[in-house]
C-alpha cells in the first residue's frame, strides 16, 4: 500500500497544492507566457459549471471544439486550471474571503490559484484588488480546518469521516490528486505488448500495470488523436474499473447480462473477455446512451453486443434465469472518482445519496435473478462509502430476494491503495 503524510503533518500550502502535479508550472503561471484570453476561457468554464449546472467535462470539450486553432500548450492550460480550481474551489474561495457570484469573481479565484501555485501574479487589472497578506492570512486560516483545507463540502466530509473513521483523512487527501491516464488494450485487435509497442512507435510512452491490458500513460497527453485509438486498438478505462469485468470471469460462450451499461466501457471490456463468443446484452434506462455503446462497438470489432433500453420492468423479467454472469454496475455518487470528475462534490447532496442508495438497493433486488441457477453476479461502484458497498451487498444476502446467493469474494480500493480509481467490486454467487 502507498503511503502519503496527510495535512495533519504540517504540510505547508504551498508543498500541498504541488502535490496535485497540474500542467501550470511556476514558468508557465507568469506573464510572459500567459494570456488573458485564457484565463477568461476558463472563468466561463467556471461559470457554467457552478451557475448553469453543467458537467465539467462537457463544458471543457465544447470549449476546446469551438477553439479548435488552440495550441496544446493553451488546450491543456484551459482543461488543467478548470479542474484544478474544482477541485479546490472551497480552499480558494476561504483563500480569496468569498464565494464567486460572477465571472469577474471567478477571474479572481483563479489569481488566488496563481499565487498559491506560483508565489505571484500576472500584473493584470483585474487582480488588482487580491492583497498578498489578506490571502496568506485567509490560506493559514484555512489550512487547519480539514474540510475547508482539502476543498470538500462540510456536509460530505462529516459523512465519509463517519462511514471510513480511520482512512478519511488520506482518502480524500488522494482524491485531489489528478488521475493518471489508464489505457486497456482490446485484445479482440491486438495484445498488450503490441500496443505498447506502437504507441512508443508514435512517440507515446507507457508502463504496463497488472497481469493483464493495462497501461499507464507516462504523459498527460490527448490520446484520442492516436491513429490506434481510432482503430480500435484501445479505449480509455482506469486500472480499478478494469478489474470488474475480469471479476465476473466470463468464458467465451457465456451469455451475459450488463444490466446498467451506460455508455459501454465495461460492455466492450466483456466482448474482449468473451473473444466475441457467446451473447453479451448490454441494458440502460437511457436509450441514447445505447447508440454510443454500439458506435464504440464498431469501433472496438465488438460483434456479439445487443443493446436493449429498459422500458418498464418486463424487459429485466424477460431475462430471469438466463445470465451466466450479470453485471451490476449500479448508479452511485462517484466519490471514488472524484479525481476525475471534482465538479461532482459540489452538485452532490445528502438527498441525492440516500435517493442512490434506494436505487442501489432496487437494482440488487430486481435485477439479481436474471442470474440462473450457479451463474455469477458482480456488484460494482465507484463509490467509497459503505452504505452504498459492503452495507448494500449485506442488506440484498439478508432479504428474501438475496437468499440463495452467497458471496464469494469483496474487493474494496481505495485511491491511496494503488493510485487508482476508488472502487467496490462484489461477486455473487446464486445457488439452488
Amino acid at each position: 500500500m502507498s503511503t502519503l503524510r496527510t495535512q495533519d503533518s504540517g504540510l505547508s500550502t504551498q508543498d500541498y497544492l504541488c502535490l496535485s502535479k497540474v500542467i501550470i508550472t511556476l514558468k508557465e503561471a507568469s506573464h510572459s507566457r500567459l494570456h488573458p484570453l485564457l484565463v477568461r476561457a476558463v472563468a466561463q468554464a467556471l461559470n457554467s459549471i457552478f451557475f448553469e449546472n453543467r458537467h465539467a467535462d462537457k463544458v471543457i470539450e465544447q470549449l476546446l471544439k469551438s477553439n479548435p486553432k488552440a495550441g496544446s500548450r493553451d488546450r491543456a492550460f484551459i482543461a488543467e486550471t478548470t479542474y484544478d480550481v474544482l477541485r479546490y474551489y472551497r480552499y480558494y474561495s476561504a483563500v480569496l474571503g468569498k464565494t464567486p457570484r460572477t465571472e469577474a469573481d471567478f477571474w479572481q479565484m483563479i489569481g488566488v490559484h496563481f499565487y498559491l501555485k506560483a508565489g505571484q501574479l500576472p500584473d493584470w487589472n483585474e487582480f488588482k484588488t487580491l492583497k498578498i497578506k489578506d490571502l496568506e492570512s485567509r490560506a493559514k486560516e484555512a489550512q487547519q480546518h480539514r474540510a475547508v483545507r482539502e476543498s470538500i463540502p462540510q456536509w460530505l466530509d462529516e459523512m465519509a469521516s463517519a462511514q471510513l473513521p480511520d482512512q478519511w483523512d488520506k482518502t480524500l487527501h488522494w482524491l485531489n490528486r489528478p488521475a493518471q491516464v489508464v489505457l486497456r488494450t482490446n485484445t479482440l485487435k491486438t495484445t498488450r505488448a503490441a500496443l505498447q509497442q506502437a504507441l512508443q512507435e508514435e512517440g507515446i510512452e507507457t508502463k504496463a500495470v497488472g497481469k493483464n491490458d493495462a497501461l499507464v500513460l507516462g504523459q498527460r497527453q490527448n490520446i484520442f488523436k492516436s491513429p490506434l485509438f481510432k482503430k480500435g486498438w484501445f479505449e480509455v478505462q482506469d486500472y480499478s474499473s478494469q478489474l470488474v469485468a475480469q471479476a465476473l470471469a466470463p468464458q467465451p460462450g457465456m451469455r451475459v447480462v450488463d444490466a446498467c451499461a451506460g455508455g459501454g466501457g465495461k460492455t466492450l471490456h466483456l466482448a474482449a473477455l468473451l473473444q466475441n463468443k457467446g451473447s453479451l446484452i448490454a441494458l440502460d434506462t437511457f436509450a441514447w446512451k445505447l447508440d454510443e455503446l454500439r458506435l464504440r462497438a464498431r469501433r472496438a470489432g465488438a460483434t456479439n453486443i445487443e443493446t436493449r433500453p429498459i422500458e418498464s420492468r418486463k424487459t429485466i423479467k424477460r431475462l430471469y434465469n438466463s445470465a451466466d454472469r450479470l453485471l451490476l454496475d449500479v448508479p452511485c455518487s462517484g466519490l471514488g472518482v472524484l479525481r476525475r470528475n471534482p465538479d461532482t462534490k459540489w452538485k452532490l447532496t445528502p438527498e441525492q445519496i440516500e435517493q442512490l442508495r434506494t436505487t442501489q438497493q432496487d437494482i440488487l433486488q430486481s435485477y439479481s435473478l436474471i442470474t440462473k441457477t450457479g451463474g455469477r453476479m458482480v456488484y460494482a461502484t465507484c463509490s467509497i462509502l459503505p452504505s452504498e458497498n459492503q452495507e448494500q451487498v449485506q442488506q440484498f444476502l439478508d432479504s428474501e430476494a438475496g437468499k440463495n446467493f452467497r458471496l464469494l469474494e469483496e474487493k474494496r480500493i481505495l485511491p491511496q491503495d494503488e493510485g487508482y480509481d476508488g472502487f467496490y467490486i462484489a461477486v455473487l454467487e446464486r445457488q439452488a
